[in-house]
């Protein structure tokens, strides 16, 4: 058998998450049909750094899946690209190295998470990307909420807990910043996410840039270990997966 690594991009608006579902478009399952269809085999079996919501999007998914020969990765692209729908597509193709797997050999994922806080200022044609809030966001009280939160903790009130799963997470990076066009961005790094733990820690950062809690409320939930009704899980189509770094740069698409 031959290892790939995938480089895949796709807009999250019409599909059921990243995973398999039986019965429901899935990033997962569009991309291993085309891949058996193309590669003339029964089924394959992809694997994910990261796998999204619903309605989340991802610029620079990683994704390794094994064949049963080598093929030109470049003629392999091509053809995927006319197997697939225009809203997912793999940018690129390349022999994994030894012992790369996708979500293992991954060191960190960084999201992003877009939002415009001036809705006469909301551009229309990034509405499926770029979240519209009602209310101003004061990006100064959103980093200093968001500040204690850095580092190795138990993210226990920000995910929607899993059987037998771990909450504990490294939070490396959660910044905010706002450009010239009234759009605030959240720049999130970690070495791995819980369900929902984006979602959670952008809503807690919300609520302190608008006012509705106070700057130590996030820091004070983290370390209760219990979700709290006060913190939302913003919606999904301001959420993207930017980037996935490995410690081997081999095993990186350029």
């Amino acid at each position: 058998m031959v290892r790939l690594r995938l480089a895949v991009g796709y807009d999250g608006a019409n599909f059921s998450g990243w995973a398999a579902q039986p019965g429901r478009r899935t990033v997962q399952g569009e991309i291993e049909r085309a891949l058996a269809v193309v590669l003339r085999l029964d089924a394959v079996a992809l694997t994910c750094a990261g796998r999204t919501d619903a309605g989340v999007h991802a610029r620079g998914q990683v994704c390794h899946v094994d064949v049963p020969a080598a093929s030109d990765t470049e003629v392999l692209r091509r053809r995927l690209a006319g197997a697939l729908a225009d809203d997912v597509r793999v940018h690129a193709i390349a022999a994994a190295p030894d012992g790369f797997d996708a979500r293992f050999s991954a060191r960190w994922r960084r999201y992003s998470y877009r939002i415009c806080d001036d809705p006469a200022a909301c551009d229309p044609l990034q509405r499926h990307h770029v979240v519209a809030w009602k209310r101003p966001l004061d990006v100064e009280a959103m980093n200093d909420a968001c500040s204690p939160l850095l580092g190795e903790h138990d993210f226990a009130a920000y995910c929607r807990r899993r059987p037998g799963a771990s909450t504990v997470r490294t939070l490396r990076e959660l910044t905010w910043s706002r450009d010239d066009d009234r759009r605030l961005e959240a720049r999130v790094v970690a070495d791995a996410f819980c369900h929902s733990m984006v979602r959670s820690l952008v809503g807690a950062a919300v609520g302190v840039g608008e006012g509705r809690l106070a700057p130590e409320v996030p820091e004070q939930v983290l370390a209760a270990g219990v979700r709290n009704s006060r913190i939302m899980v913003m919606p999904p189509h301001g959420l993207t997966l930017e980037e996935v770094g490995y410690l081997d740069e081999r095993a990186l698409l350029l």
